[in-house]
């Protein structure tokens, strides 16, 4: 069980608009998989044979979810990611990599750039991208989960508050970039505003409340190493 994350995620879903993705810039130059803990070993004979090398751990990362391979020629790094995306913030994919293919689902797809607290130009790029191709509701299928995305955000506010400020980020950047229409401003617009409205509504846990106290005076996300995805 292997699902697309990533860029070419981002291209391969939203193909009304992919003229967009590359009106803007976005390059592709890596692939990125999630797949789950338990097909560990199956997973890397795969790559095995595809003639595919696994990097040595102690040349990856000290984390023990992420493996990354490279073709014999080193033209292509492969990412692969075990059962959660460990980042500023942390996405559970159990039971969740069977929800859509090939890629992992819209809903996590735009919460894996969302989470990032450095957000660049890139990863707007690929949001900009998938929220003019989707509409954002219910369900999973060709659709942005919202309510799955609030639910996850009511639970825990440093996750809340890194997606949120992100969104506005998004919404203040779209507002005035060359490449976009009036008619693709409005729209991405609109759905940002949906998704902040939604969340805000959203009845917050008790932890949430609590943490939402100490606000941005503590640290509140994970400092992690830089990846291309």
């Amino acid at each position: 069980m292997l699902r697309l994350l990533g860029a070419i995620a981002f291209r391969i879903h939203s193909l009304r608009f992919e003229y967009l993705h590359k009106t803007l810039g976005r390059s592709i130059s890596d692939m990125d998989f999630m797949g789950y803990g338990k097909q560990k070993n199956d997973i890397e004979k795969v790559f095995a044979s595809l003639g595919y090398m696994k990097r040595p751990p102690s040349l990856t990362t000290a984390y023990s979810y992420r493996d990354i391979y490279l073709e014999t020629n080193g033209n292509l790094v492969i990412d692969v990611f075990f059962d959660k995306l460990q980042m500023c913030h942390t996405i559970d994919f159990r039971n969740r990599l069977e929800l859509d293919s090939p890629t992992i689902p819209l809903a996590d797809m735009l919460l894996q750039k969302l989470q990032i607290v450095q957000l660049n130009e890139k990863d707007v790029k690929d949001v900009l991208v998938l929220l003019r191709e989707h509409s954002v509701g219910e369900g999973e299928k060709e659709i942005v989960n919202m309510p799955y995305i609030t639910k996850l955000l009511s639970d825990d506010w440093g996750f809340y508050y890194t997606v949120t400020t992100n969104l506005r980020k998004v919404k203040d950047l779209a507002e005035n970039h060359s490449a976009l229409t009036e008619e693709d401003k409005k729209d991405i617009d609109a759905k940002i505003g949906q998704l902040l409205s939604a969340t805000e509504n959203e009845p917050k846990s008790f932890s949430w409340k609590m943490r939402a106290r100490v606000g941005t005076s503590k640290k509140w996300y994970r400092e992690v190493e830089v990846t291309s995805a």
